[in-house]
C-alpha cells in the first residue's frame, strides 16, 4: 500500500491540508482518523468541513458519536471513542455507504465494521504544533485523491 507524508506546522497548516481533500471528496467516501489525544483529529475534521462548504461550527461529538453537517455533501462525523462494543448497532454502514462523507476519529476501534476502500490519515505530534500526517489509501480512487492533493 502507497503512503503519503507531509509535515505541517500549525493547526491552520493542517486544516489547510484537510480543506484541499474535502475540495475533492466524492460520495460515499471514507476517512479514518488516527492519532493520540489532542494530535488534531477535529481540526482535520474542520478542515475537511469547509473544503465541503460547511459553515456550522463543528466540534467532536464525543459523548453523541455521530454528527452530521451540511454543506454540498452531508458530512457524518463520528467520534467512537467511548463505545464500549466494536459491533454496537449504530448504523455505520448505512453512513459508509450513503450519499455523504464519513471522517471516523478513533477508526480504529471499529476496524471490524469499516469499508475496506476508504482513507486512513494519522496524525503524529513531533513537538509545538508540528504535526506529521500520513496517508494510507485502500482503494484506487483514495489513492487518486492523494495524488491530487499531494500534486497541488
Amino acid at each position: 500500500m502507497k503512503q503519503f507524508e507531509l509535515t505541517v506546522h500549525s493547526p491552520e497548516e493542517t486544516k489547510a491540508v484537510a480543506r484541499r481533500l474535502g475540495e475533492r471528496l466524492q460520495p460515499g467516501m471514507v476517512i479514518a482518523l488516527e492519532g493520540d489525544l489532542g494530535v488534531g483529529k477535529t481540526t482535520f475534521t474542520k478542515g475537511i468541513a469547509e473544503g465541503l462548504g460547511i459553515v456550522q461550527n463543528v466540534n467532536s461529538p464525543t459523548f453523541t458519536i455521530i454528527k452530521q453537517y451540511d454543506g454540498r455533501l452531508p458530512l457524518y462525523h463520528m467520534d467512537v471513542y467511548r463505545l464500549e462494543d466494536e459491533w454496537e448497532d449504530l448504523g455505520f454502514d448505512e453512513y459508509f455507504n450513503g450519499d455523504g462523507i464519513a471522517v471516523v476519529e478513533w477508526a480504529h476501534l471499529i476496524a471490524g465494521q469499516l469499508p475496506e476502500e476508504r482513507l486512513t490519515v494519522s496524525l503524529f505530534r513531533h513537538g509545538g504544533d508540528e504535526r506529521r500526517l500520513v496517508f494510507e489509501p485502500s482503494g484506487w480512487r483514495y489513492e487518486q485523491l492523494c495524488k491530487e492533493i499531494f500534486a497541488s
